[in-house]
Formats: structure tokens, C-alpha cells, sequence
């Protein structure tokens, strides 16, 4: 968790990941995962056509969540066994707080499809560096669901897709810092 607000490098520099199934209460208050989604909402879009959507689903709706899960995997893979099925539930019940991230393009706008792909992306990170300077963690999950054409119909609209799960609640253990690239390794001075 976030505790050193004192500049905006120190929050940018303290932000990492928290796994989705160590997510604890309390979530964001209602007025505080608006604040986070209008932060999300202020993420560089050529053309300002904000090809990027989220949906809140609510705790009382996250028992219907699991059963879409469950009806989706049981379509898709008719022999699943127990566990697998439990990991639908425990997948739809993690974190107190669930925003599904879509990536919504325009269609024949002149902005090429990747610039809107990428702008989704950015505003799904602004999400979480939002969630993290308000003293929270969030984790950017996909898999199996975010694929799945029935999971994908029950939240999008036309040519949307499913860009990621993001759970947000407290921290429920200590998060540890995870290996970071080499600086050298990914960042060069062109020299041709």
C-alpha cells in the first residue's frame, strides 16, 4: 500500500501489482472508485474518441459473475472437473472491488486500431496508479474469461473486447517488489 504521498515521483516509483486473491477489504467507497475512473479517463486519446470503456460490477452482482463464468467454461470445456470450476468462482469473488476494462474502438475512425488498443491500455494503468495514490492495489488480470466470446457478449458492445478484469481492495498480506528489467537492457540511445 501507498503511505508516502509526499511527491508524485515517490507514488510512481512505489506502485506495483497486487494479486487479485490477496485483495482484502476495504474497497473503494462509491466516491472513490469514481474519483479513480475519471483519473482513468484523463489518458492520452488521438482524436478524442475515447476508445476505451469500464464497467463496475457491484459485490451483489459478483454471485452472477461466477455463474456466467461457470455456464461459459461448462459451454467451452463440457468435461471440467471440480477444480477447474472452482477456479471460475474464485476468479468472479476476489478483491472487494471488480471494473471490467473494454477496449472500444471506433470503427472507421482515421485513429489506427493499435493507437485506440494502446490509449485502452494507458487508461487501464491510469486506473491503477489512481487506485494506488488513494492508498489501495489493484491487479490487471485477463485469461480464460477476457477471451471467451460469451463472457466477452455480456459486457461489450459491437467490436469491443475484454482488455482485463481490474481488482481492487487492500492489500491482505505485505506486497514484495517483484525483479524489474535491467535499465540497460530495455533502454538504448539510437546511434545509427
Amino acid at each position: 500500500m501507498f503511505n508516502d504521498r509526499s511527491t508524485p515521483l515517490s507514488l510512481l516509483q512505489t506502485r506495483r501489482s497486487g494479486k487479485p486473491r490477496d485483495l482484502i477489504a476495504p474497497g473503494p467507497d462509491d466516491d472513490q472508485l469514481r474519483e479513480m475512473l475519471q483519473i482513468a479517463l484523463r489518458t492520452p486519446d488521438h482524436g478524442k474518441i475515447a476508445p476505451w470503456r469500464f464497467v463496475i460490477v457491484p459485490q451483489e452482482r459478483r454471485q452472477d459473475f461466477a455463474a456466467l463464468l461457470d455456464a461459459a467454461y461448462r459451454k467451452e470445456k463440457p468435461d471440467a472437473g471440480r477444480l477447474e470450476l472452482e477456479s471460475m468462482q474464485q476468479f468472479a469473488h476476489q478483491a472487494p472491488t471488480l471494473v471490467v476494462a473494454l477496449s472500444a474502438p471506433v470503427i472507421g475512425s482515421k485513429i489506427p486500431l493499435w493507437e485506440q488498443e494502446l490509449s485502452a491500455g494507458a487508461a487501464i494503468m491510469n486506473l491503477l496508479h489512481a487506485s494506488h495514490a488513494l492508498g489501495f492495489a489493484g491487479g490487471w488480470l485477463t485469461g480464460w474469461p477476457a477471451y471467451n466470446e460469451d463472457v466477452r457478449a455480456a459486457f461489450s458492445k459491437g467490436q469491443e473486447r475484454i482488455a482485463g478484469f481490474i481488482f481492487i481492495g487492500t492489500p491482505g498480506r505485505p506486497q514484495e517488489e517483484r525483479p524489474r528489467p535491467a535499465y540497460d537492457s530495455i533502454v538504448s540511445v539510437w546511434d545509427s
